[in-house]
């Protein structure tokens, strides 16, 4: 079952940083960060394994990191990731070189 987007973030984010080549791509208006930021927070962790979702879910409530991974276009890929502490969520821009499932 999908996470419902609506409702208030599952976890504290601190302060959200973005790589310069996010940041150009929001610029560009081919990014909308802002949706797979709520999408991260509510609990939609987008491509990773299940290993990486079932950490997730532990991490919640644990206090560890936290990834999520969404498909931007054929080539890339961005990646969020809240630290343990919630002081920071960086959002980055990778080239889609491999697949988790």
């Amino acid at each position: 079952m999908a996470p419902d987007l609506s409702t208030k973030p599952r976890f504290r984010h601190g302060r959200v940083i973005m790589s310069s080549r996010v940041s150009d791509l929001v610029q560009q208006g081919r990014l909308d960060a802002q949706s797979y930021l709520q999408r991260h927070l509510s609990g939609d962790w987008g491509e990773v394994s299940a290993q990486t979702r079932l950490a997730n879910e532990a991490a919640i409530r644990t206090k560890d990191a936290l990834f999520s991974a969404y498909a931007i276009d054929s080539e890339l890929k961005l990646w969020i990731i809240t630290e343990a502490d919630r002081t920071v969520t960086t959002l980055l821009i990778i080239r889609r070189i491999w697949t988790e499932s």
